[in-house]
């Protein structure tokens, strides 16, 4: 009797299931990216072998300066490498021989097992927007970060589908001092969300934070065994590695937590105009950069960097979505790959002031450009404006919603018996039309990418709802994620730790805006 008053609970239960399914919050998140499409190859082996030449040749000849670390000098000198003053030159095959002990691909760990992602090989992992100061909205234009603005960014990316890592500097936190802003920075990826974070470079004791409050929230052996952290480590380009990046870089890689090696490249000004040659210079600065992480522990894990951009020789300011920093980073992952590294590159990279065609141009190209050619690290995947100059709640919204079309062309196209559909061409024959056939029937729900931004609607329909243009539909979208947000659980001793640790640590020390 029981059993079929049960029966008919879950019978008479089921249609109000549904409509509670419909009508609840659910956060989704896709798993990383793995590419079942080709790589877009721009040079062919004589042309990469050449480049690769003349690398050495700089390595060997113009060498490359690691300032104020004698530590570091040490480090090359009993590597074999020439030190003269500040200056180091490696002798030829000397950067290839360390980094061959760089993994080709390893894991990071999020605190949610089911968030974590894999970096390298075929992957692709997407990361929000790092380090502007200026956050720009719908209602209040243009303004200095705050704390909050961190916090919320931090909360949409938890909110992201497309989104598989919560990012670094999503926005600089103006409002909080300058040497403990990175606490809360940290304190917010660890307590909003559960996807993968960066960690702190601003100052090595700031890396060593980072470590320790994983040590927090993952256990100290977890931590300690295992990448719960990625990096972004810039090179001063040319060729200069300032103590401040290779303290941080130090820190992370003895405690083989994953460092993005990469050279900040602005064609015609920190590098030479010509495709090629900024070419020869990125892989002269990553091969510099990752045998040095291989130095301070083999075995690192490590991501070869190129943010890539040219310049405006009118005005002299940055320009993106071009078709010179596309060679650039076509050509800059297949050196990759030649490495046997993980490639970080592209983005929502775009010039504009707004959310507008000119930001919408420029981003989709960029972000093409990082699928076609082979990047495993996205970051800057959503929100970038301005030159990186703004974060955008809105383009952060518009450009997360795109990003679900790269996860749709990685798919590639299959064929086989179902998708080769013969049975509906049958079924409808000359004349006819395929909504209704058993083909769509089955397969309608799956068979096509939808953006759950953009608007398809009639015009009239479009009209009545207030004709709003996709920067007002994407505030809308903000609002409605944040009003939704839901914070992933924590046990909440390791919060209570996390939250002593970063108290005692800003009472340790007087307030620095500089």
């Amino acid at each position: 009797m029981a059993d079929v008053a049960a029966r008919k609970r879950t019978r008479g239960g089921g249609g109000a299931a549904r409509r509670a399914e419909r009508t609840s919050v659910q956060v989704e998140t896709a798993k990383y990216i793995e590419r079942r499409i080709p790589n877009f190859e721009i040079l062919d082996d004589a042309a990469l072998e050449m480049i690769e030449d003349h690398a050495e040749q700089v390595l060997e000849e113009i060498g490359v300066n690691f300032v104020n670390n004698p530590a570091a000098l040490d480090r090359w000198r009993a590597a074999g490498a020439h030190v003269d003053g500040e200056r180091v030159r490696l002798p030829r095959g000397l950067a290839r021989a360390l980094i061959k002990t760089a993994p080709a691909q390893f894991t990071q760990h999020a605190r949610n097992p089911e968030r974590s992602v894999e970096i390298g090989g075929k992957t692709l992992v997407l990361a929000p927007v790092y380090g502007p100061p200026f956050v720009r909205d719908l209602d209040g234009g243009r303004r200095y970060a705050t704390i909050e603005d961190f916090r919320k960014f931090v909360k949409l990316g938890q909110m992201s589908k497309w989104l598989h890592h919560s990012g670094g500097t999503v926005c600089e936190p103006t409002d909080v001092p300058v040497n403990k802003r990175h606490l809360d920075m940290l304190l917010a990826h660890m307590t909003l969300s559960d996807k993968p974070f960066m960690g702190s470079v601003t100052e090595p004791s700031r890396a060593q934070d980072s470590v320790d409050m994983c040590k927090i929230l993952f256990g100290e052996e977890f931590a300690t065994n295992n990448t719960v952290m990625t990096s972004l480590i810039n090179v001063n380009s040319p060729l200069t590695f300032d103590d401040v990046m290779m303290g941080a870089l130090e820190v992370y890689s003895a405690n083989m937590q994953a460092c993005i090696v990469s050279p900040f490249i602005v064609g015609g000004a920190m590098a030479p105009v010509s495709v090629a040659g900024t070419l020869v210079q990125v892989l002269a600065e990553v091969l510099a950069g990752v045998a040095y992480t291989q130095l301070v522990r083999p075995g690192a894990p490590v991501i070869m960097g190129a943010f890539v951009t040219s310049i405006d020789m009118n005005s002299g300011a940055p320009t993106f979505g071009t078709p010179e920093a596309s060679q650039i980073t076509y050509g800059a992952g297949q050196l990759a790959r030649r490495l046997n590294l993980p490639f970080r590159s592209a983005g929502s990279f775009c010039g504009s002031k707004l959310p507008d065609a000119q930001a919408a141009y420029e981003t989709a190209n960029s972000l093409n450009m990082g699928l076609l050619s082979g990047v495993n690290f996205m970051l800057h995947a959503c929100g970038w404006l301005e030159g990186g100059l703004v974060s955008s709640f809105e383009k952060f919204v518009m450009d997360a919603d795109q990003l679900g079309t790269l996860h749709k062309m990685a798919q590639g196209v299959t064929v086989d018996e179902d998708n080769l559909a013969m049975d509906a061409i049958r079924e409808v024959g000359p004349g006819g039309h395929y909504l209704g056939c058993a083909h769509t029937q089955a397969n309608f729900k799956t068979a096509f990418w939808r953006s759950d931004l953009l608007d398809y609607k009639p015009y009239e329909t479009w009209s009545e709802e207030g004709a709003r243009d996709t920067v007002a539909l994407a505030s809308a979208r903000v609002q409605k994620l944040i009003d939704t947000y839901q914070q992933p659980p924590l046990d909440p001793e390791i919060h209570a730790a996390l939250q002593a640790y970063v108290a005692e640590k800003k009472a340790s020390m007087p307030d620095a805006f500089s």
